[in-house]
C-alpha cells in the first residue's frame, strides 16, 4: 500500500483577513470553504486549493488572532512548496516584487526555488513542475497558465530525521530518490504534493504558534483504505487517534517519533457535499452538531471579505 502523496497541510496564522488576502489574492488559490475549527467553533478554518480543492491542493489555516508568533523547527514541517507551470517563475517573480513580497531564488536537487514568508511567517517555496493539470481559476492577472496548481511537497524538519524518514518508506510506501549531506528527498506516486525533502542537519527544536505549520495530512482514497493505514501504523509502533469526522474527509493523526504530526485524510467526499461546486467558500458552513449555534458563532468571529475570482 502507497500513499499518493500530500492530501492537505494545515497551519496557524493571525488575522483572517490578512490570511484571505495574501492565499486568495496574492497567491490566486481558490477559497474552497469557510468553516469553523471543529474542535474550536470560536474560530475559524479555511481552505484553498485549486479550483475545486482537490486533494494534493489544499492549505488551510487556522487564524488564531493574538496567538503569539511561533518558532520554525524540528518536530514540524519546515516549508511548503507549490508547483507551478513550467515558464512561470518570471511571472512570480514581477508579481511577488508589485505586492511587496521579499523573496530569494535558491537551487535544490537542480531546481529553482522562489522562497518568501507570508505575512506571518510561514515559509513557501514555488517551483516549476511539469506534473499534473494547471488550475482552473483566475483572479487578479493571475491566469491559469500561471496560476500555481497544488502542492509541489514539503520539507520535514524532524527530531529523529532518521526514524521519520523509515516512516516515509516503509509504511508511506515512499522511495528515496536524491541525497545531499544535509537533505534527503523522497517521492509519491501522486502528480501533486508528492516530493518531500527531510532535513537532517542538527535543528533546534521549533515552538508552535502563529506561522508554524500544525500537521501535514496524507491521503487515503476511502475510510477503508485510511483502516488499513491505521494498522500499518500501529505495526510501525505509533499510536494514532480514533477516525474522526472532518465533513469533507474522515481523519486519523499520530506523531510520528520525530515529534512531527501526521494525519491520514481520505480523498472523498470533498468541498462539494454542502455547496455547490461554483459557489465554493461563499457561506459559512458548519457541521450538524453546531448549526444550533449557529447565530453565536457568526456573531463571534471577526466579519472578512472573500475574494472573488472566476472559473475558467
Amino acid at each position: 500500500m502507497k500513499t499518493q502523496g500530500i492530501h492537505h497541510i494545515s497551519s496557524m496564522v493571525g488575522d483572517p483577513q490578512e490570511n484571505l488576502d495574501f492565499y486568495g489574492t496574492i497567491l490566486g488559490l481558490r477559497f474552497v470553504k469557510k468553516t469553523v475549527n471543529f474542535d474550536d467553533p470560536g474560530t475559524y478554518h479555511f481552505y484553498f486549493g485549486n479550483e475545486s480543492g482537490a486533494p494534493g491542493t489544499i492549505i488551510t489555516f487556522f487564524p488564531f488572532e493574538g496567538m503569539p508568533k511561533g518558532q520554525v523547527g524540528a518536530g514540524q514541517v519546515g516549508t511548503t512548496a507549490y508547483a507551478i507551470p513550467i515558464g512561470a517563475a518570471d511571472f512570480w517573480k514581477a508579481r511577488l516584487v508589485e505586492k511587496n513580497v521579499s523573496f530569494e531564488e535558491t537551487v535544490r536537487f537542480e531546481e529553482q526555488q522562489i522562497a518568501f514568508e507570508d505575512p506571518h511567517g510561514l515559509q513557501i517555496e514555488l517551483v516549476e513542475r511539469e506534473a499534473g493539470p494547471n488550475s482552473r481559476y483566475e483572479i487578479d492577472g493571475i491566469t491559469r497558465d500561471v496560476a500555481i496548481k497544488g502542492f509541489a511537497g514539503a520539507t520535514l524538519l524532524s527530531r529523529d530525521p532518521v526514524d521519520t524518514a523509515k516512516l516515509l518508506t516503509d509504511t508511506f510506501g515512499l522511495t528515496l530518490s536524491k541525497r545531499t549531506e544535509t537533505v534527503d528527498r523522497y517521492i509519491a506516486e501522486g502528480e501533486f504534493g508528492n516530493v518531500v525533502d527531510v532535513v537532517h542537519d542538527h535543528i533546534p527544536a521549533g515552538r508552535p504558534g502563529t506561522g508554524t505549520v500544525h500537521h501535514i495530512a496524507w491521503r487515503a482514497t476511502d475510510q477503508r483504505e485510511q483502516l488499513d493505514w491505521m494498522k500499518e501504523i500501529n505495526a510501525f509502533g505509533l499510536m494514532t487517534t480514533e477516525v474522526k469526522d472532518r465533513n469533507y474527509f474522515t481523519s486519523i493523526y499520530f506523531h510520528d517519533r520525530g515529534r512531527i504530526l501526521h494525519e491520514i485524510a481520505t480523498d472523498n467526499p470533498g468541498f462539494a457535499i454542502d455547496e455547490n461546486f461554483e459557489t465554493l467558500g461563499e457561506d459559512l458552513k458548519l457541521p450538524e452538531q453546531f448549526e444550533d449555534h449557529r447565530t453565536a458563532i457568526t456573531n463571534h468571529v471577526t466579519p472578512i471579505t472573500v475574494p472573488k475570482g472566476r472559473l475558467v
